[in-house]
């Protein structure tokens, strides 16, 4: 075997070298030999065989002294001599001959002599595992504070292991646990070490300390190991924050809630120990002023209290954030939220709000128009905030709503200016609040006018009475008229519908104020009545118009004397009435007639004798002109008779004039006549009254009865064309069935100028209607104002009469409140001439126009001469066609003011059938009027 030993304990190979150098032996030495054994091998343990390897003769060892030289103080090698073999003489430990070197070796020198040679060797001593790894101590303890985090690093003292190689300390374990792991580390020299690494916080408060166990493990096998206790004391530290039961608190109250009400208590808690464990609560720096200055915080309790006067309306919810702090070096904080909510009390009243207002609103707006709108607010909640709107009733709008506390007032129905020009609508807004709380809105809403209004008069038509002769100018009526409308819609004008010509001559109207002016003076006598038509109309667009119609009556004064018709006064020719001798007392001798233009009362005649030849022989009728013998003629009276009558009317101031009657007392009437002939001049006009008297009657009548057809067929046509107008403008009719015609009379003959009366009859019997107008007396002004109205009594009278029957006494006797007469005020056979004086005079105009219209009648059938003064089936000889139902005593008979000269027939007719004493004297009469005539 080559090589030599490289190092080895005791005597080296460089000792022995030299030695063998030193006696000249250097080339003696020869290739080393290598062993390897392990350690703690048994003694005699054969390690090689050295004869063997190093080719020397087995047989001459004796002889050649071999032996096995080595360093140290111990020889642990030896050579088997017999059998060459290199054996263990000493215990070997690797770990004390080297320590941790590696590998490690013992070198050894076999000398033989004989020759001399030297030759090396070494054996390397193998490790066994024979040492357990060893910690300096059984027990480590650590203080690591809990604040230390995750990661920190922890070194842990090594565990020593003699053997090498593998046999050395290979690794450590921990013993299982949550907070710590252990990382190996190798330094330089190959040797292990271990350090603890923290990878989950520490928590004193979860667990004060640790204990951990440190194993050591070689490499051996089996491996070999070492423990050691490891106590890991945990150091507080303040790393607990305080901490709040719960991070957000609820808590309500009520709004009205007094001061010092406890809201809520918080709590928080916080693991450390000592100072860093007492809580101090407080407002964060989020909690705004106004919340600190509405709630109170006990820093000790937690306790948060009301302190100053909540308002749902401001705030519902309020949102306060406490911390809670410990008293560390570094203190821990801890926050919450505590959420106070206010409960709503019904302390705020509705709220109306008018958004706009559309006023006016015109009259005529359609229903459903919207006027105003609307807003209800309630600051309150719930049902505290729900709001109902009322309206006034008994008005024509209505709430409606159009979206969410929003209200439109609209038209329900018609509105009407003139009814009600504003309304103040009153709107109650209540909650539903208990106790509820309500709010008013009063609304102006004003209607404009539209000209939706005729005017309205204030009378249907106007009747004015004028006093005749009046003063030119004078105001005699103001048409009044009203409109409800409004501004120019209610401004009237007032004007004259010219359907006369004649009336735009004779009166004006003022266009402003409606007042009826009289341009000219009226004459009764000329004209009664003018009729026109007032049309009234507005200022609106379009105007409307009101027609109104306007009747003035012309009265009479009294502006008229009476005139004498018989006899005539103004003819120098003398005729003289004949009386037989020894007529008997209240004898008929003959009748002054006179008219009076005048009408009414100014035209009533009464006569008195004023001189007479022989006051004692005749009396005069006061109110017919009769002339009566006052007692029986004798043979001693005188023959010839002058009587002077007065006339008198009964107006104010009385007028008068003065009839001439001569009157002769004769047998022979032709005589008489003769001498009364001879006496009147031959010029003498009144010698043709007859004749002049006859054709006048007959032409009035023809001419009165052409004017009555021709009238009534054009009053007819004219009724059935304007039938309402008509009839609102005139009187009213009393109707019978059967159309109307109307007549009008006509003035003529001896008729007075100022009669006026309508007369309406049927086509389908022998009944007519007369209907007069009755005056009124007249205002200061000369005029007085009255409605026509249907049916009003005092406005007119009404007379019915038929021919086909008489009234009876029964009926006649009526009162005389009105203008009926009694029975004895009858003329004729059927009543009394006795009492005539004292009989009641006729009261108003119309009994004067009837009397003359009888006049004009009587003389129509003188004219026609089949009548008799006193004859007929109607009354004073009317006929029965026009006879009225009435019969008047004082009421001069124009047929007993018609005197025919040369003839005594009619007077002694009249005179028999008016004395109701003496009716065999009138038959007497009668016979010496037949022979008179037949003279």
């Amino acid at each position: 075997m080559n090589g030599v030993a490289v190092r080895s304990r005791g005597v080296t190979t460089g000792q022995v070298l030299s030695l063998l150098l030193l006696f000249g032996v250097s080339d003696w030495v020869s290739a080393a030999i290598h062993y390897a054994i392990p350690e703690e091998a048994r003694r005699g343990s054969a390690v090689g065989n050295v004869v063997a390897d190093l080719a020397l003769d087995l047989g001459r060892l004796p002889g050649r002294r071999l032996r096995v030289v080595s360093g140290g103080n111990k020889k642990y090698f030896g050579v088997d001599l017999t059998s060459g073999a290199l054996l263990v003489s000493e215990r070997i430990d690797r770990e004390e001959l080297c320590g941790a070197l590696s590998p490690c070796s013992l070198s050894f020198e076999i000398v033989v002599e004989n020759p001399l040679e030297l030759y090396s060797g070494a054996v390397e001593i193998q490790d066994i595992n024979d040492n357990d790894p060893v910690f300096p101590s059984s027990q480590a303890r650590l203080e690591i504070s809990e604040s230390v985090a995750a990661g920190a690093r922890f070194p842990l003292e090594s565990a020593q292991d003699p053997d090498v190689g593998i046999n050395s300390l290979q690794t450590y374990q921990l013993s299982a646990n949550p907070h710590f792991a252990l990382d190996v580390q190798t330094r330089v020299d190959g040797s292990k070490y271990a350090e603890l690494v923290l990878e989950k916080e520490l928590d004193r408060e979860e667990q004060r300390e640790l204990h951990l166990v440190l194993t050591a493990l070689d490499g051996g096998s089996p491996p070999r190991s070492a423990h050691v206790q490891i106590h890991i004391d945990v150091v507080d530290a303040n790393d607990n924050a305080p901490v709040f039961n719960q991070s957000t608190y609820k808590a309500s109250v009520r709004e009205n809630t007094p001061s010092g009400t406890l809201v809520a208590r918080i709590s928080a808690y916080d693991l450390d120990d000592g100072p860093n464990g007492d809580i101090v609560y407080s407002f964060s720096s989020h909690t705004p002023t106004k919340v600190r200055e509405l709630f109170s915080l006990d820093s000790a309790t937690g306790e948060l209290r009301v302190k100053g006067q909540l308002d749902y309306e401001e705030t519902k919810l309020y949102e306060i954030y406490l911390q809670a702090k410990d008293k560390g070096a570094v203190p821990g904080v801890a926050h919450c939220k505590v959420l106070v909510e206010v409960v709503d009390v019904n302390d705020n009243a509705p709220e109306v709000t008018v958004t706009s207002v559309y006023s006016p609103v015109p009259e005529d707006a359609a229903p459903g128009t919207v006027v105003a709108l609307l807003s209800v607010t309630d600051l309150d909640s719930h049902d505290n905030g729900l709001v109902n709107c009322l309206i006034s009733p008994g008005i024509p709008f209505m709430l409606s709503s159009s979206l969410k506390n929003y209200y439109t007032l609209k038209t329900k129905a018609a509105l009407d200016r003139e009814e009600a020009s504003e309304y103040n609508i009153t709107i109650t807004a209540k909650d539903s609040g208990s106790p509820p709380l309500s709010a008013v809105k009063q609304i102006l809403v004003q209607v404009s006018d539209v000209n939706d209004n005729a005017p309205k008069c204030s009378q249907d038509s106007y009747d004015v009475y004028v006093l005749e002769n009046n003063v030119p100018g004078i105001p005699i009526l103001n048409v009044s008229a009203t409109d409800p409308d409004l501004g120019r819609n209610a401004l009237l004008s007032y004007t004259l519908l010219q359907g006369d010509p004649t009336v735009g001559h004779i009166f004006s109207i003022n266009r402003e104020n409606g007042t009826l002016y009289l341009l000219t003076s009226l004459d009764h006598e000329d004209q009664v009545e003018f009729s026109m038509m007032v049309q009234v109309q507005d200022s609106g667009s379009p105007p409307l118009a009101t027609n109104v119609s306007v009747s003035v009556f012309v009265t009479d004064l009294n502006d008229n004397a009476p005139t004498v018709l018989y006899p005539h006064p103004n003819t120098n020719a003398t005729y003289a009435d004949v009386v037989a001798p020894g007529s008997p007392a209240g004898h008929m001798v003959t009748k002054v007639v006179a008219v009076d233009a005048d009408a009414g009362y100014n035209a009533w005649i009464s006569y008195t004798l004023l001189q007479a030849t022989d006051p004692s022989l005749f009396s005069v009728a006061l109110h017919s002109g009769e002339i009566f013998t006052a007692r029986q003629l004798r043979e001693d009276d005188a023959p010839q008779h002058t009587l002077v009558i007065l006339l008198k009317d009964h107006g104010e101031p009385v007028l008068s004039a003065s009839a001439t009657v001569s009157i002769s007392v004769s047998e022979m009437v032709k005589k008489v006549l003769t001498d009364l002939t001879d006496v009147a001049p031959a010029n003498d006009p009144r010698k043709h009254v007859t004749f002049y008297l006859i054709l006048a009657v007959i032409l009035v009548s023809a001419a009165f009865f052409i004017t009555m057809v021709s009238v009534g067929i054009f009053k007819c046509y004219k009724w059935r064309q304007s039938k309402e107008l008509f009839n609102s403008s005139r009187s009213t009719l009393y109707r019978t069935p059967g159309p109307f015609h109307h007549i009008d009379a006509v003035r003529g003959g001896l008729t007075p100028p100022n009669f006026y009366h309508q007369v309406y009859l049927t086509t389908d019997s022998r009944q007519s209607d007369l209907l007069c107008k009755k005056p009124f007396t007249s205002s200061p002004l000369g005029s007085r104002q009255s409605t026509m109205r249907n049916g009003e009594p005092g406005l007119y009278h009404q007379i019915v009469g038929t021919a086909s029957r008489l009234p009876t006494p029964a009926e006649q006797a009526q009162p005389n409140t009105d203008w009926r007469f009694s029975q004895t005020q009858r003329p004729g056979t059927s009543g009394s001439q006795n009492g005539e004086e004292g009989g009641a005079w006729p009261n108003n105009q119309f009994d004067t126009e009837m009397l003359q219209a009888m006049i004009l009648a009587s003389a129509n059938e003188a004219a026609d001469g089949n009548s008799t003064l006193g004859g007929g089936t109607g009354t004073m000889g009317l006929s029965a066609r026009y006879g009225p139902q009435f019969t008047l005593q004082h009421v001069p008979d124009y047929r007993q003011n018609v005197y025919i000269p040369g003839s005594t027939a009619t007077l002694t007719n009249a005179a028999g059938k008016r004395d109701a004493k003496a009716a065999g004297s009138s038959g007497g009469n009668k016979k010496k009027s037949g022979k008179k005539e037949k003279k």
